[in-house]
């Protein structure tokens, strides 16, 4: 093969492995429509929105909030039928823990979600993930990517990258309840 074939067949098998999309494995659209049929269901059973279930403030972390607040419970999304883990991240001036009891509204920045979808993921636990704005809108990375599938497969960082570090292998930090 002479250099000139050489270099015209690299170049197209450069251009075709540059015009090949792969799918990111969070942000499409059907994640997205998905997330919103969640906080439906979230906010039916009162676990988010105004009037909501609240727990106990608590010091939080990065990339959470200072103050965070969490509750976990059981509920459906279409035929899917499983446990929810809900944490509002707090945060803003004066954000302390009873100032976020007294007024949970005025602090909340983004509520974090993971629910446990059967057989949606395995190899991480079946968990979907997904961050929202305080009115249930699914919120975007840097890159505008809508953060709600599997946030964080395959990555550095991200909600699956963290929680990978939790203790009891189930992915949640505060027990170990959902191996």
């Amino acid at each position: 093969m002479s250099k000139c074939a050489i270099q015209t067949f690299t170049l197209s098998a450069l251009l075709l492995a540059s015009s090949t999309t792969i799918a990111a494995p969070f942000g499409s659209s059907d994640d997205v429509a998905y997330a919103g049929k969640l906080w439906q269901s979230m906010e039916e059973n009162g676990l988010v929105g105004s009037g909501a279930i609240l727990s106990t403030p608590y010091t939080g972390l990065h990339p959470h909030g200072a103050i965070l607040d969490t509750i976990d419970a059981t509920t459906a999304v279409g035929m899917d039928k499983g446990i929810v883990m809900i944490k509002r991240n707090y945060g803003g001036k004066d954000v302390s823990k009873q100032n976020v009891a007294n007024d949970p509204a005025k602090y909340l920045k983004a509520v974090t979600v993971m629910f446990k979808r059967a057989g949606y993921d395995p190899e991480n636990r079946d968990w979907f993930w997904v961050k929202y704005a305080p009115d249930g809108k699914v919120l975007k990375n840097p890159k505008d990517v809508p953060l709600a599938g599997r946030v964080g497969k395959g990555a550095t960082q991200g909600c699956i990258a963290c929680h990978k570090a939790a203790p009891g292998g189930d992915l949640v930090y505060n027990h170990d309840r959902y191996k």
